[in-house]
């Protein structure tokens, strides 16, 4: 086992939200060596994900309210530093100090039924980078497992290997929607997920896709990438959606959005039988969908939670250039800028696609 840093001595830097809005950049301990089956990693980009920008709104996230400072971030790259005994990566090899690694956020247990299933996204004592109690990645050192660490190749950067994780997610999406060549589809909601979610439709074959949102420099990228751009604060989405496939409506709708009224959307714009994903997180904790349009319609719903078994299918995905990362970075920050880049983020000001801070 290679040894700690002589930082542990002077501490790191972390963001941690006390409250809402209150995002304060502290110095904390640093977390030390590593134990068996951990390593230590020094982070190097974190992207701003919408969940965390649920918690910084609003101190809590669905029905988890944070109990105390926490460190946010949970999309990250790192370099491993130390590597603690029995430490194996994500394809169960040994992991080195000075390996560049995508790491997965998601910490299962491994032996619940879930787990066992082959469902660890669903894990019944899941811990998860961020989410209260769960520290995360904003910071400059931290322990994870070993297992949730993917090495990645040089051709990929360390931005490009943070946004693995929402490339994951994406990835998991399109898995849920059972796309066929030629399936039409509509994506609500053309943030990161969303457009990545283009982009891996667009590769499955899918054809038309419509992409809804209300800034017009997304939408602008959604073209770019082969959607249909709509924007539906100037125009009723669904109607131009069933107008376009005359009457039908499309095969499959994601809802990649904030899972509010833009669910009831997203129903009324697929056709009888048609299948509706589900991947935005409500800031109100409730979704809006109309039961006489899902039952009328026969609707497959379908809640899509995180990823499983993604990274290496993400991982060539990005090393091959089939889709485009670096595409949706806008911004970037510093550590010590963190509090500006939430801010700038929430108010979804200066073009803002994908927020990425470096530590």
């Amino acid at each position: 086992m290679s040894r700690p840093s002589t930082h542990a001595k002077t501490g790191m830097l972390a963001a941690r939200l006390h409250g809402p809005r209150d995002l304060r950049v502290e110095r904390v301990p640093h977390p030390g060596a590593p134990g068996r089956g951990q390593v230590l990693l020094r982070v190097k980009a974190t992207g701003i994900c919408g969940s965390d920008l649920h918690s910084y709104l609003d101190a809590r996230i669905g029905d988890t309210a944070i109990g105390g400072p926490l460190t946010l971030g949970h999309e990250f790259s790192a370099l491993v530093e130390a590597v603690g005994p029995g430490s194996v990566d994500g394809h169960f090899q040994p992991l080195k100090p000075g390996t560049r690694v995508a790491v997965d956020p998601a910490q299962p247990c491994g032996h619940c039924e879930s787990c066992e299933k082959g469902h660890p996204n669903l894990c019944c004592h899941l811990a998860f980078c961020g989410n209260y109690p769960y520290g995360g990645s904003l910071c400059e050192w931290m322990h994870m497992p070993a297992r949730s660490c993917f090495p990645v190749p040089r051709k990929i950067d360390q931005e490009v290997a943070a946004l693995l994780e929402p490339l994951g997610v994406a990835i998991h999406a399109v898995d849920f929607a059972r796309l066929r060549v030629g399936c039409s589809v509509a994506i609500l909601g053309a943030g990161p997920i969303g457009l990545l979610i283009l982009q891996i439709a667009r590769l499955a074959g899918a054809d038309p896709i419509f992409v809804t949102d209300k800034f017009a420099w997304r939408l602008k990228l959604a073209r770019q990438w082969g959607g249909i751009p709509i924007r539906y604060d100037q125009e009723d989405a669904a109607r131009r959606v069933m107008k376009e496939t005359h009457g039908r409506g499309v095969d499959v709708a994601i809802e990649a959005a904030w899972a509010e009224e833009s669910v009831a959307q997203a129903a009324e714009m697929l056709r009888l039988g048609g299948r509706l994903v589900v991947v935005g997180i409500s800031g109100g904790n409730r979704l809006e969908l109309p039961a006489s349009i899902a039952r009328r319609k026969g609707l497959t719903i379908v809640m899509s939670r995180r990823m499983k078994h993604t990274y290496p299918r993400a991982i060539r995905l990005a090393e091959t250039g089939r889709v485009d990362l670096h595409g949706l970075v806008s911004h970037r920050f510093w550590l010590k800028q963190a509090p500006e880049a939430f801010k700038l983020n929430t108010a979804y000001a200066d073009g803002v696609v994908k927020v990425m801070v470096k530590s």
